[in-house]
C-alpha cells in the first residue's frame, strides 16, 4: 500500500481561523431582525464623523492571517500574482458577507471602513502567503517537516495542532486567571456560587492553576512523538505570554503579570512539580491524567469565586473591535476542554498504538526458525 503523501496544513487552519473570525463579527448572534434599511445602504456612507484608527488597525491585523494561509492553500503551482490576487478576493468577499449580516444585528453596525481594513489585511496577507506560504504550510514547507517530526500523523495531529492554537486564543481572555478554561458561567450568565474570601480564592486558584498546567502539558505530550519535552514547555511559554499580554491590555496596563497572584504562583509550583515526573510515565498513563486534569481543572474553575480586585480596564468599551474579540475569545475558552475531552477520547479510540509504549513498527520482528 502507498503511503500517504503529506498535506498542506494551510486549509485546516484557515478554516478554522475564518469560522473564527466569523464568530468574532457576528458576536453575539442573537436579536436577528431586518432594519428596514436597504441591505448594502451601508456600502455608500460617508467618511464617519468619528474614526478611531484602533478600530481600523485592528481589522487590519485580523484580515491578515486569514489572507495568508488562504494563500497558502491555494495550488502551489500556481504563479504569485494568481495566487495573492484569488486569495486577496477571498478574504473580500468573506469580510463583505459578514458586514451583509451585520446590518440584520442590532449589536453591530455594517461599515464599510471595516470592509476596507479588512479587504486591506486581507491583501497583505495575500501577499505575504503567495511569497512565503508554501515553504513555510505546504506538503513540504518547514511546518509540515516540523509537524512530521514531532506530532502524530493524519487527521489527529492536524486536529490536535488546531486545537493548541484555540487554546492560546483563549488564553487571550480577558480574565485573569491563567491556564483556566471552561467556565460555562459567563456563557450562560450564571453567577458564581461560592461568595468571595481570600483565603478560599487562593484554594481554588492554586488548584486551578496546577490542574490546568498539567492538564496542558500533557494534552501536548499526548500529540507529539518522541521524549523530547520542548514542545510541551513552548506551549506553557507562548500560554504565559499570552495571558501576560491579555492582563497588560484588558486589566492593568503596565502590569502584565498583575495575573500573577498568590494562589497562580504556588500553582505553577506545584503543577510543575507534577508535569515534570509525568512526562516520564508510559503515555497510557499521561492520557489518563491529562483527562483527570482536564475534568478537575473544569469543575474548579466553575466553582471559584470571583476576584473583585483586578477588574476589568472599562475604557476599552468603547471599541467595537475589543467586543468582538472578547466574546470570541471567552466562546472559544469556555468551550475548549470539553473539545479536548472528545479529542483524548477519540485518540486513544482511532490512535491506540500511539499510546501504546512501543509503536507496533518499533517491536521487533518475529525470528523465524531455522530449517534443519
Amino acid at each position: 500500500m502507498a503511503a500517504r503523501s503529506p498535506s498542506s496544513l494551510a486549509p485546516a487552519f484557515a478554516l478554522a481561523y475564518a469560522l473564527l473570525v466569523a464568530y468574532a463579527c457576528l458576536h453575539p448572534l442573537t436579536g436577528w431582525r431586518d432594519s428596514g434599511l436597504p441591505a448594502f445602504d451601508w456600502l455608500w456612507a460617508p467618511w464617519p464623523k468619528y474614526f478611531i484608527l484602533e478600530d481600523l488597525l485592528f481589522n487590519i491585523l485580523g484580515y491578515l492571517p486569514l489572507g495568508l494561509l488562504l494563500a497558502a492553500a491555494l495550488p502551489a503551482q500556481w504563479r504569485f500574482a494568481r495566487k495573492a490576487l484569488v486569495a486577496a478576493l477571498l478574504a473580500g468577499l468573506f469580510s463583505f458577507g459578514l458586514e451583509a449580516l451585520q446590518n440584520y444585528l442590532p449589536s453591530r453596525v455594517a461599515s464599510n471602513l471595516d470592509l476596507g481594513g479588512n479587504a486591506a489585511g486581507g491583501l497583505l496577507g495575500a501577499l505575504a502567503g503567495a511569497r512565503w506560504g508554501s515553504a513555510l504550510l505546504g506538503p513540504q514547507g518547514r511546518l509540515q517537516r516540523w509537524r512530521a517530526r514531532s506530532v502524530i500523523g493524519g487527521r489527529s495531529g492536524e486536529a490536535g495542532l488546531v486545537l493548541i492554537g484555540l487554546w492560546l486564543l483563549g488564553q487571550l481572555g480577558a480574565t485573569d486567571l491563567v491556564f483556566a478554561s471552561g467556565d460555562l458561567r459567563s456563557l450562560l450568565g450564571i453567577p458564581a456560587p461560592l461568595p468571595f474570601r481570600p483565603e478560599r480564592f487562593i484554594a481554588f486558584d492554586t488548584a486551578l492553576t496546577a490542574s490546568g498546567l498539567l492538564a496542558i502539558g500533557l494534552f501536548v505530550r499526548c500529540m507529539t512523538r518522541g521524549a523530547s519535552p520542548l514542545p510541551v514547555l513552548a506551549v506553557i511559554a507562548l500560554g504565559i505570554g499570552a495571558k501576560s499580554l491579555a492582563t497588560w491590555i484588558f486589566f492593568e496596563p503596565g502590569a502584565p503579570l498583575a495575573w500573577l497572584t498568590p494562589g497562580a504562583e504556588r500553582g505553577l509550583v506545584i503543577g510543575g512539580a507534577l508535569l515534570l515526573p509525568a512526562l516520564l510515565l508510559p503515555r497510557l498513563a499521561q492520557h489518563a491524567i491529562a483527562g483527570t486534569s482536564l475534568l478537575l481543572a473544569t469543575a474548579l474553575v466553575n466553582l471559584i469565586p470571583e476576584n473583585p480586585y483586578l477588574p476589568f480596564d472599562r475604557r476599552l468599551a468603547g471599541f467595537s473591535n475589543v467586543f468582538s474579540f472578547h466574546g470570541l475569545t471567552g466562546l472559544v475558552d469556555s468551550l475548549w476542554p470539553y473539545a479536548a475531552l472528545a479529542y483524548l477520547s477519540a485518540l486513544g479510540l482511532w490512535r491506540g498504538e500511539h499510546l501504546a509504549a512501543a509503536p507496533a513498527s518499533a517491536q521487533p520482528a518475529p525470528r523465524r526458525r531455522a530449517r534443519r
